[in-house]
């Protein structure tokens, strides 16, 4: 079966064709940072409108790199949430349109799923594994125990850690996406130098928490130490007291539900330490630590096709009322 993929849930306008026996054939990502970058974050009205002059070319190049035509194609899977309802209606809207003029089936699927599912683009993975998504609108823990069976065990009460990242990069100027830069200028830094706080939440909750520390990276910018501060060293203390949070929690949540297996997904886990720390933290602990590449941790539609393609050989269909939506549908149990 081949699935053509197409993703378009924030600023990326994204195109993939995925075969159930050739595997991922192509992955075609159209960026909007440069329209972003000015603003300093993602601005809806401006997403959804590079999402219609973009998505024509993306998809046609997916289906060319794939050397497949509509005859090729057995159905279409696009992202129908959670994301931004603007930017999700101008993906599903074209999705719905191909799927009428070819006479193809189509699927929507959950944009989380398809990061928690990622892994299987790359890698032979056995169920059950908790899978950390941590993204710029979305940090959480799952207990994945199959295909269709994720149970959503956390996730953060205030801020995401991408999005904290990228508050981050505004308040030490240096631009967008924050977490991209801070990564890079933390490579040079000293990530013990400045002792920025961590949000404890009890060892038995999956939750998180990054707006304290966030406001306590605004209070020492303020200050006369922050205002003389190296910013490598600024941005490596401050990466590490996220990723010191993300990892211990990750490795505590899969030792309380007994599942010695964790994948990370979400764009936020292509940030180098974060990959370093829980590579080598599942080393020392016994816990198998599953990384997908950096491409296929960003917003891409390859994981949109892997995953609809899963779906329709189960024969499930969503049909012309599929319609977008903007929160996640996961509830917690």
């Amino acid at each position: 079966m081949r699935v053509l993929g197409i993703e378009s849930s924030c600023d990326e306008t994204a195109a993939a064709v995925y075969d159930s026996g050739g595997g991922l054939l192509s992955n075609v990502v159209s960026s909007q940072v440069a329209v972003h970058e000015i603003y300093g974050g993602v601005v809806p009205e401006l997403a959804s409108r590079e999402h219609i002059k973009s998505i024509t070319l993306t998809v046609e190049k997916a289906l060319s790199d794939a050397s497949s035509g509509r005859d090729n194609i057995d159905g279409i899977a696009v992202t129908a949430g959670p994301g931004l309802i603007g930017s999700l209606l101008v993906g599903l809207s074209f999705a719905k349109s191909l799927s009428f003029a070819w006479g193809k089936p189509i699927y929507g699927v959950d944009h989380l799923e398809s990061h928690i599912y990622a892994v299987f683009l790359e890698n032979k993975v056995e169920f059950p594994y908790i899978a950390l998504l941590v993204s710029g609108g979305h940090t959480s823990l799952f207990n994945v125990q199959g295909w269709n069976d994720a149970r959503l065990l956390g996730g953060t009460l205030d801020d995401a850690a991408g999005e904290a990242f990228d508050k981050a990069a505004k308040m030490m100027g240096l631009g967008y996406p924050g977490g991209v830069v801070i990564d890079r200028l933390a490579a040079k830094g000293d990530r013990q130098r400045y002792p920025f706080p961590r949000a404890r939440i009890a060892a038995s909750s999956a939750d998180f928490s990054f707006s304290g520390l966030k406001t306590a990276l605004r209070t020492f910018l303020a200050s006369d130490e922050g205002k003389s501060a190296s910013i490598e060293d600024i941005a490596a203390s401050f990466q590490e007291a996220i990723v010191d949070v993300l990892v211990k929690k990750a490795f505590e949540t899969a030792r309380r539900e007994n599942v010695l297996r964790l994948v990370l997904s979400g764009g936020v886990s292509a940030n180098s330490r974060l990959r370093e720390l829980s590579s080598s933290l599942g080393e020392a602990s016994g816990i198998e630590v599953l990384l997908p590449s950096k491409a296929l941790c960003t917003d891409n539609a390859a994981m949109v096709a892997l995953l609809g393609e899963r779906r329709m050989s189960e024969k499930i269909f969503s049909g012309p009322k599929l319609n977008a939506y903007a929160a996640s549908r996961f509830s917690r149990g």
